[in-house]
């Protein structure tokens, strides 16, 4: 993969992600800060989402019909402009608002897949979505780091924001407006004007997906929407109890729980930037994505049954091997499965699946850890995990390599 512009998309939506990253640690503690609950702060956290879930498939779309460039870089101001906002905020309710304006600008990563694909051919393409994890990857590993290394400066600078405890959401805004500023002047358009469809289909969210998987059922992209969402929901069922089941199991203070993290984050980076490209020529999308399958599902289950942090190391390092093989295999699948002009729109369906799992995942992680056993969430994921490994066998096992095609 020689196009420069894929490393430049790449670097795009690692600063990118680098912001938000940053946002993420600071969400509770303003939160708190304002008076916010638990369940206050919950919504904090999952407004950003929820509106992805909506607005992804739009701004995709609107990147098949107006082109990348242009969809990438109103997204970029938009996440400047809210983090900003979120900074300033004198209340909740302004928390709220900005969180929720940042969700329904955040839609750039479907335009930036659908850029990935217009610059990788169908031999590069799982590559191409590997690169875009590991953007993902390096972003939630430095973002949070990052937030706490400006929440101290920021203490030390003052205590009223934007000096003090949201000092790190002028940082992430501030990064943010640099990285439009690199777009527009270095990531080139890479949609022709004969290029772009001339529909613009923006119905509601429910009618979108309906008609995907309508029109899509005859080739198997459904059924690869649905492992979509069975992977992606069964890392978010753990995202918030892995925290408290180490607090609770093994009383790791907050610090070291990051190091965990932070490992978890290392492992896929290298995973989806490094190895991927090592085996996935040799082994091919059909291969591929059934071994990241099997490999989350082993640990997320041997998860639920660890004694010891050190009996849980080598399922921990499963999980995210796992997840690291099988999600760029799955976004390398649906473009695959996807024409030309429907990149942008089918990705973003995917993205909005993907939304969706970090609306109920953390819900009902928290949930199960708090109702029946704080072992509960990583065995109910391990399940999420296997039915997307038993329906990736039975699409899969028509898929013929190399070919983004279901024989």
């Amino acid at each position: 993969m020689k196009d420069k512009r894929a490393l430049l998309i790449f670097l795009t939506v690692f600063i990118d992600l680098v912001g938000f990253g940053i946002i993420i640690p600071l969400t509770p503690y303003l939160g708190k800060q304002f008076g916010a609950d638990a369940v206050q702060v919950g919504w904090l956290m999952s407004i950003y989402s929820l509106m992805q879930f909506i607005f992804a498939p739009i701004w995709g779309k609107l990147s098949d019909r107006f082109g990348r460039r242009p969809i990438i870089m109103i997204s970029l101001l938009s996440s400047s402009l809210s983090h900003l906002g979120f900074a300033f905020a004198q209340n909740y309710l302004g928390l709220f608002i900005f969180r929720l304006l940042a969700g329904i600008g955040g839609g750039n990563l479907a335009a930036a897949m659908a850029y990935m694909a217009d610059v990788t051919d169908e031999k590069d393409r799982s590559k191409g979505m590997g690169l875009i994890g590991a953007a993902f990857g390096l972003g939630f590993i430095l973002g949070p780091a990052l937030g706490g290394v400006f929440g101290d400066l920021g203490h030390h600078l003052g205590s009223a924001p934007p000096l003090g405890g949201s000092f790190p959401a002028v940082v992430a805004g501030l990064i943010c407006f640099l990285n439009l500023v690199g777009a527009y002047f270095y990531l080139p358009e890479t949609r022709s004007r004969s290029e772009r469809s001339q529909a613009l289909d923006i119905r509601g969210p429910v009618a979108r997906l309906l008609k995907i998987f309508r029109v899509s059922a005859h080739s198997g992209l459904g059924t690869v929407y649905l492992i979509y969402f069975c992977n992606s929901l069964a890392l978010a069922l753990v995202e918030v109890p892995l925290f408290l089941y180490v607090a609770a199991k093994f009383h790791w203070s907050m610090s070291q729980a990051s190091f965990g993290f932070a490992y978890i984050g290392i492992i896929m980076v290298f995973t989806q930037g490094f190895l991927i490209r090592k085996l996935l020529p040799r082994l091919g999308e059909r291969r591929m994505l059934p071994l990241g399958l099997g490999f989350l599902t082993l640990g997320l289950v041997g998860s639920a049954f660890t004694a010891t942090p050190w009996s849980m190391a080598p399922f921990i390092t499963a999980l995210a091997l796992g997840y690291g093989l099988s999600n760029p295999s799955l976004t390398g699948s649906i473009s695959l499965l996807s024409s030309k002009e429907a990149q942008g729109e089918n990705l973003g369906v995917a993205q909005s699946l993907a939304a969706l799992s970090r609306i109920l995942g953390p819900v009902l992680g928290g949930l199960a850890f708090q109702r029946i056993t704080m072992n509960a969430p990583f065995f109910f994921a391990g399940v999420v995990a296997a039915l997307g490994l038993l329906l990736c066998v039975m699409i899969f096992s028509r898929l013929r390599a190399g070919e983004g095609q279901v024989a």
